[in-house]
């Protein structure tokens, strides 16, 4: 928002504002975001009076870094109204220049005198103070300034920064009449603001070569006759492949000698003196180089003649030391140098050294300078190499799995301790579902709450989160940028979510939080928050930066882990659609079963139960190969023909036949083009099994499928040897059927490879724990699933299981009645006589008329069209069934006969009295039945 005629900035929407109106629109995130927290730090918007501080340093390294520069500026302005200032990471203004010096005494003290703090929390919105807040450049103009007294001018303001630790040292603000707004201007505050990081960092490179300086002086005025080249620079090392520097061999003479190190050698010394560095040890420490060599790493004080204070490093090495690759001497005689100004305790001497040539020096010692510096910048050494290590941890450890939770668990666990005390991870419950989120900050859930204690008064997993505007979380949310607050005791913001459980959290320690959106292919996936306790040091770019990266990777993986949910859930419910709801409740077998999706992929496992006529049942398990939708659909395909197969009473090995003829149709329509990415139908196994309580005979193929297993009721358990069959899918090769009789109250288990197989188990052994779990007779199939499933379905399956437990019964003799009719039309009548005398036993009189009228058109019909042998058969179940078979193959048809047609009616018939008809085929022949309900009557 810029200056528009006579007014600048959003002047109508701050009203609204303070009034407490909505603002939707006309204004900038990041001011409507330092509006609230001000409206939250009880600003009010006719400004205070800002603190002013005299104590401030005013020729501090930043203001010494920053005068050139400013005076550059001044010149550049000169004749203007630009007013140019630098101010401190705490917002107080530490020197002010002016483009038209006449203004330093026209403006009021706030705007001219050093000293006046204007930090957000005290002056409301304006240049300095958002661009410590929001930690990158920002415009404001106007009416966008929170107080009265800004809204006259624009200001535009960038962070300095230090370019080794990355914290934010100060600040670098032009104001300016709204009037001189440009856009080269953003561009010159971002290279002065550089200039000035530049100059610290020389600074800094300045401090260590006066420490540098400091050390040769000191060993020239300890060993006089010896000479050192001044060949400082602004690395450490001298040079990039040499722990080089003053030494001492065992020549008398004193002179200098360089060592060439192998450079995984140099790398070790190198770490180890970071180390020593960071930590200002003092004394000697022993490194072990690699093939059991040894090293000595002495580290002591040294103070600049400017009063700098710094370590320096030294090693120690036996001249005949392997490590040691080459010996350069050169004499270097010279002059003794004066007395240095050198701090700090006299070197001790490492382990068996002797003191021929002084303290901790002896014959066969040689001795080079490793590092030189300020702990301070080996602590930044030690902290990159820290991140460095987490960003490379972070590959391996995070998204290991296609699971959202797991991942934010992941990197939440990557993060404590290494960058944070504590981290919450809160996502949208749409992401957990597989869903992209609606609004930023609806609909949180918090999903992750992890860190060093357990205590911490954090909101809870699983709790529902409405994060307020203005809070670290939801400026997050709503930039789509990290956010970071140094001192959560001044984020008024994150006050306001819940100013009891914010104070609970202070009191655990909690002092800084970096909050990072989880962005991921341009789709917002929730909110992590990094908090730091224990390190009493604030939370600083690097750590924001590194916050940043982690969360990036880890949005990624969620995101990939949220695609895969979709999909898996998509899968999973069609999966579920084509399973069957709920099994018909049968004579023959009393059923029950298990369905358990594979954790990492909906596979095409399914299952089946089909009634058959004549109380026969077939009950079916198979699985697809492979997983996903394309699996999940072809198991549905598989399971509808399997059904409209059955429906046709074809035999086992038959039914198969024609499945396996249908994949090989679909892999050739659908598999043979590659353009479309189709990977077409690998193949599938299947176990079908015919069941029939009137004889007690079950006949069984299997299509490459495991066996099922045989539980009889005295507890033993067997797998039947049945001819395995080659998968459906190959195309032309043959099935057999094979058949057996089962006692009634046997128990047949069926199941997929997933409930006994897997990478981590051997089939043989899941086969005889299997055996020992099912040898219970007197369990229900009920029970049977519960245990089979308790004692072999994994914890993580990889695979589909599918299970089906089917207890068989015996119809009883005495509900099923047979006659045999000879090829003689005058016998139907004796049939009709029989079947009505037994339907009179059975209680069923109210049948009589329609059976026996269904009867003697079949029968007829079989006398007339079929072969002997001819058998009239009544069965009593939960329907009354009557057959009659015949030893010829022709099946009969329904059609509509002409008014002029003598016969064609008696199917027709049949299929008006009956409630369902058909017919299916034996070895023998062909058998018509016919199904009557028993309230038919």
């Amino acid at each position: 928002m810029g200056a528009t005629g006579d007014r600048i900035g959003p002047a109508r929407s701050r009203e609204r504002f303070l009034v407490g109106e909505p603002v939707a629109t006309g204004v900038r995130g990041s001011i409507l975001d330092s509006w609230q927290r001000c409206r939250l730090l009880g600003l009010s918007p006719d400004g205070a009076e800002l603190p002013y501080r005299d104590d401030f340093d005013r020729d501090g390294r930043l203001v010494r870094a920053a005068r050139p520069v400013l005076d550059q500026l001044e010149s550049r302005f000169s004749g203007s109204r630009m007013n140019i200032s630098v101010a401190d990471a705490e917002g107080t203004v530490l020197e002010r220049r002016f483009g038209e010096p006449s203004l330093a005494r026209s403006l009021p003290p706030i705007q001219s005198v050093p000293g006046f703090v204007f930090a957000e929390r005290y002056a409301g919105t304006n240049g300095i103070g958002l661009a410590l807040a929001e930690r990158q450049l920002i415009r404001v103009y106007g009416a966008e300034h929170f107080a009265e007294r800004g809204q006259a001018n624009a200001c535009c303001a960038v962070p300095i920064r230090d370019q080794l630790s990355g914290h934010i040292l100060g600040v670098l603000c032009f104001g300016y009449p709204y009037a001189y707004e440009r856009p080269a201007l953003s561009d010159l505050l971002q290279r002065a603001a550089a200039t000035i990081e530049r100059r610290l960092l020389e600074q800094s490179s300045a401090r260590e070569r006066a420490l540098l300086h400091a050390y040769l002086d000191a060993e020239r005025y300890a060993r006089p006759g010896a000479t050192v080249a001044d060949g400082a620079g602004a690395e450490h090392l001298l040079g990039p492949d040499r722990v080089a520097g003053p030494g001492r061999s065992e020549d008398p003479d004193h002179h200098l000698v360089d060592l060439e190190l192998d450079p995984h050698d140099r790398a070790i010394l190198k770490e180890k003196a970071t180390e020593l560095i960071s930590t200002a040890r003092r004394g000697a420490v022993g490194v072990a180089l690699p093939h059991g060599r040894e090293a000595t790493l002495l580290s002591h004080s040294v103070t600049s003649p400017s009063g700098v204070s710094g370590v320096v490093v030294e090693a120690l090495l036996s001249s005949d030391n392997p490590a040691v690759h080459r010996l350069s001497v050169s004499p270097r005689p010279g002059p003794p140098a004066a007395p240095p100004a050198v701090a700090g305790e006299a070197l001790p001497a490492p382990p068996g050294a002797t003191t021929g040539y002084g303290p901790g020096y002896g014959p066969g010692t040689v001795r080079g300078l490793v590092l030189v510096g300020e702990p301070a910048v080996g602590r930044y050494a030690i902290e990159a190499r820290r991140r460095l290590e987490l960003l490379a941890e972070a590959s391996t450890r995070i998204g290991t799995t296609l699971d959202v939770d797991r991942t934010a668990w992941e990197l939440a666990e990557l993060a404590v301790p290494g960058l944070a005390d504590y981290v919450t991870v809160d996502l949208p419950e749409a992401v957990l579902r597989g869903d992209e989120a609606g609004e930023p900050g609806t609909g949180l859930h918090r999903t992750v709450v992890h860190g060093i204690r357990d205590d911490c008064p954090f909101f809870p997993v699983g709790e529902a989160l409405d994060f307020h505007t203005g809070t670290v979380h939801m400026r997050a949310l709503s930039s789509g940028r990290a956010v970071l607050e140094p001192e959560l005791a001044d984020a008024a913001g994150w006050f306001a979510q819940s100013p009891e459980r914010s104070q609970q959290v202070l009191d655990h320690g909690v002092h800084s939080l970096i909050a990072v959106p989880l962005f991921a292919r341009g789709v917002l996936l929730g909110v992590v928050s990094f908090y730091r306790s224990q390190d009493p040091a604030p939370y600083g770019e690097d750590d924001s930066r590194l916050a940043q990266e982690l969360a990036a990777r880890a949005a990624l993986c969620i995101d990939n882990a949220r695609c895969y949910t979709r999909e898996h859930t998509l899968a999973l419910a069609l999966q579920r659609s084509l399973l069957p709801r709920g099994l018909p409740e049968l004579g023959a077998v009393e059923v029950a079963h298990r369905y358990l999706p594979a954790e990492s992929g909906v596979g095409g496992d399914w299952f089946d139960v089909i009634p058959l006529s004549g109380t026969r049942v077939a009950l079916l398990v198979g699985d697809v190969v492979g997983h996903g939708l394309h699996a999940a659909a072809t198991m549905g395909r598989l399971r509808t023909a399997a059904r409209n197969f059955a429906e046709l009473e074809l035999a086992p090995d038959e039914l198969l036949t024609h499945l396996d003829n249908l994949l090989v149709r679909l892999d050739r329509e659908e598999g043979g083009d590659e353009a479309d990415g189709s990977t077409g139908i690998v193949g599938a196994t299947c176990l079908y099994a015919v069941y029939d309580p009137t004889t007690r005979q079950c006949t069984m193929a299997r299509a490459g499928h495991l066996p099922p297993a045989v539980v009889r009721p005295d507890g033993s358990v067997t797998f039947p040897e049945l001819p395995a069959g080659p998968p459906l899918g190959l195309g032309g090769l043959p099935f057999e059927t094979a058949g057996f009789e089962l006692p009634a109250d046997s128990t047949l288990v069926l199941y997929t490879d997933g409930l006994v197989e897997d990478r981590h188990r051997d089939i043989d052994v899941s086969l005889d724990q299997l055996r020992t779990v099912l040898g219970h007779p007197d369990r229900t199939p009920e029970e049977t699933c519960g245990a089979v499933m308790e004692a072999l379905a994994p914890e993580h399956p990889a695979d589909d299981i599918a299970l089906l437990v089917a207890r068989t019964h015996a119809l009883p003799a005495d509900r099923i009645a047979s006659w045999d009719l000879p090829a003689d039309p005058a016998r139907v009548g004796e049939v009709r006589a029989a079947v009505t005398r037994r339907l009179a036993e059975w209680g069923l009189e109210e049948l009589s008329f329609a059976a026996e009228l269904m009867l003697s058109e079949l029968a007829t019909n079989a006398i007339r069209y079929g072969n002997e042998p001819i058998q009239v058969r009544l069965v009593l179940d939960r329907t009354l069934i009557c057959e009659v078979s015949d030893g010829s193959s022709t099946a009969p048809h329904l059609r509509r006969s002409a008014s002029t047609d003598e016969g064609g009616r008696g199917l027709f018939l049949v299929a008006q009295l009956a409630q369902s008809w058909g017919t299916r085929y034996t070895p023998q022949g062909k058998v018509i039945w016919a199904e009557c309900a028993l309230d038919a009557a």
